[in-house]
Formats: C-alpha cells, structure tokens, sequence
C-alpha cells in the first residue's frame, strides 16, 4: 500500500507539471483559476491512486466470500455487503447536490453579467457624483452627445424623425401623432405624471382632423371651438397643458421627455423603448441632458 501512494503521488506530481508549463502563465492571479487548478490537482491524485490501487488489487488479491445461490451461465455473484466507501460516496453526492444547486450556486455563484452590471452601477455613480451642479451649457453639451449616440439612430442626427422612421423632434406634435392620440388615447406610460386619455373623445372625422390640424399648426385656424369644449378641461385653453392632469402640447418640456425617456412611450409610429438607467441605458443626468438638449432643438415649439 506504501509503495502506491508513493507511486500515486509520483505520477500525479509528474502530470502536475507537465499541465502547469502549459498553463502556468494563463492562471496568474484569477482566484477561479487557482481553486479550478487546485481541485484538478486533487483529482488527478485521487484518480491516480484508486487506479494503481485497483492494479494492484486485481494482481494479487484472492477471490474470498460467500457466493450467492443463482448464477448465470456458470457465472456467480458474491454476497458481500456494499463497501462503507461507496455508500458514503452515494450518500455524500445526493447531499452535496442538493448544497449545491438550493445554496451553493445560487448564493456564491461568479457571474460575468453580474460583474459588468456592478461595474455599470459604480460607474454611473461616479459619473452623477462629477456631474452633480452641472452647468446649462455642459448640460446641453452633454445632452447633444448623448442624444447622437443614442437617439439619432431612429430619430435623426437633426432630430426630424427621418421621414417618418421616428418622431420629430424639432416640433411638438404633427397631425398624425395628435389624431392618433385622439383616436386610441395617449396613456403612453408616463407614470406619475398625466392622467391617461382615453380614446374616442371626438367621434366626427370633420372635427378630428380640424383639432389635429389646430394642434399641430400651433393653435391656429379652425379647429378652436372644438378643441376649447373638449380638450382645454386637461390641456389648458391654450394647450401649454396643466400640471398632473394633461401634457403640455405647445412644446417640449424637461419633464415630459425626462419621464418617456424613463417609461419608454407607445404612439403613431411604433413603440419607443425606456432608456432608464436600471436597463443600463442612461442616468439620471443624462436623461435631464437629453431632455434640456431637445427642449432647445425644437426652439420651443
């Protein structure tokens, strides 16, 4: 039995170094690495020795015990009680297996997603630390950089929308996206701010398009009287809208694009995913960047 664990170890110790010089250099310093060497190390050696045990085992041990009264084809079993080894081994397997998957795993499991979101998060901290009493011209700096990197791919390095791809950036609200509105409401997600609108508020195709119409030209022409009895209760007279009740429909304004920037927003064109910083998209200061940047491209209106 000496001379196999001196063997085992031997043998192991060889296999050991011919695996390091080939990735010895790859390890360095990562702690997966090291315990994934460590547990090889301890395989290998506990492979090497249970095999030149059964080696040995086989040259020179004698068949001994009782056999068992069937046999097949001349071929016996012997009646000898399951090695304390295996059933130790069978029973620490089903423990280990439940540890493993209800709190191994899921308790100390190394995640690379998990790392990048908490390196995302560190980040996004330092950056609204630096940012915290940002100037209005860096904010509008900042808030055009993001928009070309984030919002122009859909919505134009000018912000026009592109022919229809996306919503037009340089004007409050077209013909299209208001009698879409009036047709099928304009809930649109915007938590915590407006009170949804329901759809069918105006039946009349002549009256529809004559309030779109209004809308859309900044309040002028026909279309003044039918917008003054059904949407002035929610958007104001004059359509600069009234806090917590319905949106400002003159222009743009920081909060309105802050919180579809947070919510995303289903309208007349498709459907606009949030970009709120849980999605790894854009922080708060960003968000108030792009919201201060668009507010000054439509010039107001």
């Amino acid at each position: 039995m000496k001379n196999i664990i001196i063997v085992s170890v031997v043998v192991s110790l060889v296999l050991i170094g011919v695996i390091y010089s080939y990735v010895g250099d790859i390890i360095g310093d990562d702690m997966v690495n090291i315990l994934s060497m460590l547990a090889a190390i301890i395989i290998l050696g506990i492979t090497v020795g249970v095999g030149l045990k059964y080696v040995n085992q086989m040259k020179n041990d004698r068949a001994s015990g009782d056999l068992a009264e069937e046999n097949w084809d001349g071929i016996g079993e012997y009646k000898n009680e399951l090695p304390n080894g295996w059933a130790v081994a069978f029973l620490g397997t089903i423990v280990w297996a439940i540890w493993y998957w209800f709190l191994g795993y899921p308790l100390w499991a190394y995640s690379q997603i998990g790392e990048y979101n908490e390196e995302v998060k560190n980040h996004n901290e330092k950056f609204e630390s630096k940012w915290k009493n940002i100037s209005e011209d860096d904010l509008n700096a900042m808030g055009e950089s993001v928009f070309l990197v984030n919002c122009a791919p859909c919505h134009g390095v000018t912000g026009d929308g592109m022919d229809g791809k996306a919503a037009n950036l340089n004007q409050r609200l077209d013909a299209t996206v208001v009698e879409h509105a009036i047709r099928n409401g304009a809930n649109n997600g915007l938590v915590n701010e407006y009170m949804a609108m329901p759809a069918g508020l105006l039946w009349n195709e002549m009256e529809i398009k004559q309030v779109s119409n209004y809308v859309a030209n900044g309040f002028t022409g026909a279309g003044a009287e039918v917008f003054a009895a059904n949407c002035a209760s929610c958007h104001n007279v004059d359509g600069s809208g009234i806090p917590g009740v319905g949106a400002n429909l003159k222009q743009f304004t920081p909060e309105l694009i802050t919180n579809v920037l947070q919510n995303g927003k289903k309208g007349a064109i498709g459907t606009m995913p949030s970009f709120k910083v849980e999605d790894l998209r854009l922080t708060e200061t960003q968000q108030k960047a792009v919201a201060a940047y668009i507010t000054n491209l439509s010039g107001g209106n």
